[in-house]
C-alpha cells in the first residue's frame, strides 16, 4: 500500500513520506499523519527471529513507501551501528515485576537517539529524491535530550545546518554540558530566557513565517525540523515497541497474541503516540499509561477532557518532561475527531488564543485505551530508591515517574497484563537527583556533577559510556543567550552570515 501523508489542520495536499520528512511541519501549521495506517505484513511469530535493524526495516517500510529497499536499509544500517553500546540496541530488563525497555544506549544516553540517529539519513535521502539543492537548516527546541541527540545526528552532515534552542535554566548540568560542547562546524546552540514551551513556540513561529522562508529560500536555504513533530522522528519510535514485544515472545515472557500495557513518561507526547501507532499496525497493546510529572497537563486532560496550558510552570528533577504544550497530542486529537481536520484546527486555535480546549463526550469515549497518572518530586525519588533497594537496578528520574505511575496502575488491578515501562534516559544524565534518592542528604557531599557520576558508577555497577565521558573536559563552544522574542532574528542572522 502506497502511504501518503496529510496535515492535521486541513491542508488538502497529500504528500509522500520523503516530502513530509523534509518539511517537518505542514504549510498550514499542522502535523503530518498517514492518510491510512498500514498493517504489519509479517506475523509477530515471524518477526521474533529478527534483530533490531531487520525489525526496523519491516516496520519503516510500511510507512516510508517512496523509499526503495536499498535506500531504507542504508539509512537503518547507518543509524543503528557501533554508536550504540549494545548489539541489542534496546535491551529489556526485568525489575520488581515491570519490564524496562532501555532506550538509552545511544551516543547521548537518551531515547531520542533511537530516532535522531536515523533522521539525518532519512532527510538527506529525501532531499536527493525530491531534487532539493538548498541547504537544509534544522531548527529544534529542546527540553534537554532532543537537542544533543539532534546535534549528534546532524553534526557535519553535508548539506545541513542545525540550530538548537534550550531553556537556560531548564536542563540538567549534564544535558547542558552535552550541548554546549558540540564540535560540529554546522551547529549552533543557543539558550533562551524562558522555558521549553517558549522555545517550542518560537521555533513554530519561525516555521510559519512565509516571508522569512521565501527570503532564505532565495539565498539557498530551507527549514526542517528534528523535533518529534517530524514524522521522520515518530515512525522510528514505533520500531522499539514492536521489537520489545517480539523479544518477550521469543523469551517466553508472553504467549502469542497476549496483550500488554505500555507505560511511558510523557512530555511532548511523541513516545507514547508511537506506541499507539504500533497498536494501529497490529501490535497487541491494550492500554497506554501516560505518566506525568508535576507539570501534569496531560494527566488533567485524560481525566477531564480539557487541555489547559494556563497553569504555573514547574522546573522539576525530570526536566525533559517539563512541558505544558504537548505538540504530538494534536495527532491523537485529529484521530479522535475522525480525521476531521477543520474540527482539530479549531481546537488548536482555541489552545493558541484561549490557552485551552475541551473535547466532546464522543471523543472522550475514544480515549478508553488511555490511563493516566502523575508523580510528585517525592514520588519520583521514592520510586528510584524502591526499585534499587528491591533489585539493585538504578533508574533515572524520568523512568522513575513512569515506574511510580505503573505501580499505581498495577495496584488498581485494571488489568493483569504485563507492563512495559519506557526507560527513557540513563541515570548518569541526572546523577545528582538519582543520588539524592539513593543517599539522601549524603548526595550533598559531592563537589561536582562528575563526582556524583563516579559515585553512581559504584552504586549501579555500570560504567559510564565513553561517548559521555568525552564531554567531561570538553571545551564549551556555545555560550549565546537570547530573549524568546529574539529567536527569529538570531536564526536569520546566523544563516545569512554563513555561521552554519
Amino acid at each position: 500500500m502506497d502511504i501518503k501523508y496529510v496535515s492535521t489542520r486541513g491542508d488538502k495536499e497529500k504528500v509522500t513520506a520523503s516530502q513530509a520528512i523534509l518539511r517537518g511541519i505542514a504549510p498550514d501549521g499542522g502535523l503530518y499523519v498517514p492518510e491510512n495506517f498500514p498493517k504489519l505484513d509479517k506475523s509477530l511469530e515471524e518477526l521474533k527471529g529478527l534483530n533490531y535493524r531487520e525489525t526496523a526495516y519491516e516496520v519503516m517500510k510500511l510507512f516510508f513507501t517512496d523509499f526503495t529497499e536499498e535506500e531504507l536499509k542504508y539509512c537503518i544500517a547507518s543509524a543503528y551501528d557501533e554508536k550504540f553500546d549494545t548489539e541489542e540496541i534496546v535491551p529489556l530488563k526485568e525489575a520488581d515485576g515491570l519490564t524496562y525497555l532501555e532506550l538509552f544506549h545511544g551516543p547521548t544516553l537518551a531515547f531520542k537517539d533511537m530516532a535522531l540517529s536515523i533522521l539525518p539519513y532519512l532527510m538527506v535521502t529525501s532531499a536527493k529524491k525530491n531534487g532539493i539543492k538548498e541547504k537544509i537548516i534544522i531548527l529544534t527546541a529542546t527540553s534537554g535530550d532532543t537537542g544533543k541527540a539532534a546535534l549528534a545526528g546532524f553534526s557535519d552532515v553535508e548539506g545541513t545546518g542545525i540550530i538548537v534552542f534550550y531553556p537556560k535554566d531548564g536542563v540538567s548540568p549534564f544535558q547542558k554540558q552535552q550541548m554546549v560542547t558540540e564540535k560540529g562546524r554546522n551547529a549552533s546552540v543557543i539558550a533562551i530566557e524562558g522555558n521549553f514551551d517558549d522555545a517550542q513556540n518560537g521555533v513554530k513561529a519561525i516555521f510559519s513565517d512565509k516571508e522569512l522562508a521565501a527570503e532564505l529560500k532565495e539565498k539557498g536555504y530551507v527549514f526542517s525540523s528534528a523535533n518529534s513533530i517530524n514524522i521522520g522522528r515518530l515512525v522510528p519510535q514505533i520500531v522499539y515497541y514492536v521489537y520489545a514485544y517480539v523479544k518477550m515472545l521469543k523469551s517466553g515472557g508472553i504467549s502469542p497474541g497476549e496483550k500488554i500495557d505500555v507505560c511511558v513518561p510523557t512530555g511532548n507526547f511523541g513516545n507514547i503516540l508511537a506506541a499507539n501507532f504500533a497498536k494501529e499496525i497490529g501490535l497487541p497493546i491494550e492500554r497506554f499509561v501516560c505518566a506525568s510529572n508535576t507539570n501534569k497537563v496531560l494527566y488533567d486532560f485524560f481525566k477531564s477532557g480539557t487541555y489547559d496550558r494556563q497553569r504555573e510552570f514547574a522546573l522539576t528533577i525530570s526536566p525533559s518532561m517539563d512541558i505544558l504544550i504537548s505538540s504530538n497530542l494534536e495527532r491523537l486529537i485529529y484521530k479522535l475527531c475522525g480525521s476531521n481536520a477543520a474540527k482539530n484546527a479549531e481546537f488548536m486555535r482555541e489552545l493558541s488564543i484561549d490557552g485551552k480546549y475541551t473535547v466532546d463526550e464522543a471523543m472522550m469515549k475514544e480515549l478508553r485505551d488511555f490511563e493516566a497518572g502523575f508523580a510528585t518530586e517525592d514520588d519520583t525519588l521514592s520510586a528510584i530508591k524502591s526499585v534499587y533497594d528491591k533489585t539493585g537496578y538504578v533508574i533515572d528520574t524520568h523512568t522513575a515517574v513512569a515506574a511510580f505511575v505503573a505501580n499505581e496502575y498495577r495496584n488498581k488491578k485494571i488489568s493483569n497484563n504485563k507492563i512495559i515501562v519506557a526507560a527513557t534516559a540513563s541515570p548518569f544524565k541526572f546523577a545528582g537527583s538519582v543520588l539524592k534518592a539513593l543517599e539522601g542528604t549524603g548526595a550533598d557531599n559531592f563537589n561536582s556533577e562528575w563526582d556524583k557520576i563516579a559515585e553512581l558508577e559504584k552504586l549501579s555497577k555500570t560504567k559510564l559510556p565513553k561517548a559521555a565521558l568525552a564531554i567531561k573536559d570538553a571545551e564549551v563552544r556555545h555560550k549565546e543567550v537570547c530573549a524568546k522574542d529574539e529567536m527569529k532574528q538570531v536564526v536569520r542572522t546566523k544563516i545569512l552570515d554563513g555561521k552554519l
